[in-house]
């Protein structure tokens, strides 16, 4: 996972509401635990005709979308069945940051997890950049702050942990290994103190057996 500080880029619009994991990649695609290539099949019901030709008719085939890597999403988007496959496909796609009022938890997550920027606006913001497809944004994740054409910022809030893993650029699995060397010297202190609570215990019971040897 690459480092994200900054992103610059203009904005593609999705208005439509309650745009589920399904609709980002249909079921029939999580076959593969590949990323790669998944980016062709993002939105695939929706961005294709039955013949496999573009739909004229999606927002993202639309000229003025192209090279976009930032999603304004309407509200409530990656909502419905849990499937890491949704960020994967959108990353690939080339889609690097979502914004909108309201993203489902478990998309968010897995989102952030996967360097994908899932940023969460007020109402009033959300549906300004609705209205605005096409406008230049920046986004500053160590700042937390989207600054806007006018001048105009937007401030957002990111969960601290997945706000480092971002800046730095790993996951989850990655951070733990940057501490291999805590996580072992909290296993031999562990370790100690078990040992000596088994002495202890040990010590104990004999004492016991022996006292009670005596006593007989």
């Amino acid at each position: 996972m690459r480092p994200i500080t900054r992103l610059h880029s203009r904005t593609a619009v999705l208005s439509d509401e309650n745009i589920d994991t399904d609709r980002i990649i249909p079921a029939r695609f999580l076959t593969t635990t590949e990323r790669a290539g998944l980016g062709k099949l993002c939105f695939n019901d929706w961005r294709y005709q039955a013949d496999g030709s573009d739909n004229p008719g999606f927002p993202l085939n639309q000229p003025q979308a192209k090279g976009c890597s930032i999603l304004v999403a309407g509200r409530n988007f990656g909502c419905g069945s849990s499937r890491e496959h949704a960020p994967w496909a959108l990353l690939d796609y080339g889609i690097q940051a979502v914004l909108c009022s309201e993203i489902a938890d478990i998309f968010r997550n897995n989102a952030l997890k996967n360097g994908l920027l899932a940023i969460v606006l007020d109402e009033a913001e959300h549906r300004w950049l609705i209205e605005h497809p096409g406008i230049e944004l920046s986004i500053d994740v160590k700042e937390q702050v989207i600054a806007l054409p006018d001048g105009g910022h937007i401030r957002f809030q990111l969960e601290p942990f997945a706000r480092h893993c971002l800046l730095n650029g790993v996951d989850q699995l990655g951070y733990l290994q940057q501490h291999g060397d805590l996580i072992d010297a909290f296993i031999r202190e562990r370790e100690g103190q078990e040992a000596a609570i088994h002495g202890r215990t040990l010590q104990q019971s004999t004492h016991e057996s022996a006292t009670a040897g005596v006593n007989a």
